[in-house]
């Protein structure tokens, strides 16, 4: 198997992004791609990264500007989303790759903490662990809560406890949380009651 590079995004990569957001997403796949596109025509665009291999795009992260709305101040943070493998090259390490030079990126930039939404069975062994657990409050009472997941980099402090605010692209378009039967049914894999009381 060919070695996978991790490289900044290039514009040149957009047509290439596109393509794998819409075959990692399936039926969501032009929603996401949407959702890129947004987040660039907003200019809240921290990190992006891609995956390479033999010459073509088969994966791709994007951090985005989020901000935590402790007591003290908004305080700045990533919101680690989309993360899109090719279905061709998914399970070969490719995703966990990205989300590794995602995290170092940021700590890199001086971010503070990276935030998700995700399996926390897959993200937990990738470093990152409940939002909850930490002092943090989820945007929407539709994420799971084990599944607002972040990890905390060198330039954190602990004064940045709060609710996690997304920018507005994510909520332009319905990109947070789930809705009706998908959130039920993941909850009851995640063996949690439904989270609109808490």
């Amino acid at each position: 198997m060919e070695q996978i590079e991790i490289r900044p995004v290039q514009q040149a990569d957009r047509d290439a992004v596109r393509r794998v957001a819409a075959a990692a997403f399936g039926d969501e796949g032009p929603l996401i791609a949407e959702l890129v596109d947004l987040l660039h025509a907003s200019g809240r665009v921290v990190h992006e990264l891609a995956a390479e291999r033999g010459g073509a795009v088969v994966g791709h992260v994007l951090l985005s500007r989020g901000w935590v709305d402790a007591a003290e101040r908004l305080a700045p943070v990533t919101v680690l989303s989309p993360l899109s493998v090719d279905p061709a090259a998914q399970r070969a390490g490719v995703g966990r790759a990205l989300v590794h030079a995602a995290v170092e990126q940021a700590q890199a930039a001086g971010e503070a903490a990276v935030f998700l939404e995700g399996d926390p069975g897959y993200y937990g062994r990738l470093g990152f662990e409940p939002a909850g657990e930490r002092g943090f409050e989820r945007p929407s009472t539709r994420i799971p809560q084990p599944a607002c997941q972040v990890v905390t980099l060198a330039a954190f402090e602990p004064w940045m406890s709060g609710r996690l605010v997304y920018c507005d692209a994510f909520w332009e378009l319905d990109c947070v949380g789930l809705r009706g039967q998908h959130l039920a049914d993941v909850e009851a894999a995640l063996g949690i009651g439904s989270g609109v009381d808490g």
